[in-house]
């Protein structure tokens, strides 16, 4: 009787946890760099390479920090969204091109449209592991003050830059 019970209990605790996850938002991943300064880097641009952007270059801005990839089909999903939010030039978007041939990331931006107002090049992915990104896309709202204030993993859609994104962003600009 007690060998049979094992096994049932084993099973309950994992439908425990199944059940849990369904009603998680994947979205919403726990980020350890949250309301902590920005990760310091040099990264080159990607149009530019010889010149470098650093956290330092935002200071006084608030801005997003939007992860990408030419390979990404949700990616280029989100890219529509992040075309139409740069057009109100609301606040700066700094993309970081993430494991990526350099001239496939140009070449997306080329045929699609360029959102950012500056991009850089993370080949080696080091920058994205530094910033703890599991995978593309995902972006990061950062304060004037370099503080990562908010995170979104998947792609941004009209939704959540309407209803999380833009009231942090007012917010964060008084």
């Amino acid at each position: 009787m007690k060998k049979a019970s094992i096994p049932l209990g084993i099973f309950a605790v994992l439908l425990v946890f199944l059940v849990k996850g369904l009603f998680h938002d994947p979205h919403l991943l726990p980020s350890p760099l949250m309301d902590k300064p920005v990760p310091d880097f040099v990264a080159s641009i990607l149009h530019q390479p010889t010149r470098k952007l650093t956290p330092k270059d935002m200071l006084g801005n608030v801005w997003l920090l939007n992860a990408w990839a030419s390979w990404c089909v949700t990616c280029r999903e989100e890219h529509t969204v992040l075309l139409e939010f740069a057009k109100s030039k609301t606040i700066p978007i700094v993309g970081l091109d993430y494991r990526d041939k350099e001239e496939d990331g140009k070449y997306l931006l080329m045929r699609f449209g360029n959102p950012y107002d500056v991009t850089v090049s993370d080949r080696d992915g080091k920058m994205g592991i530094d910033f703890g990104i599991y995978g593309v896309p995902e972006s990061f709202l950062i304060d004037k003050a370099g503080i990562i204030r908010y995170k979104h993993v998947g792609p941004l859609t009209l939704e959540v830059l309407r209803n999380h994104i833009l009231p942090m962003i007012h917010q964060l600009q008084k």
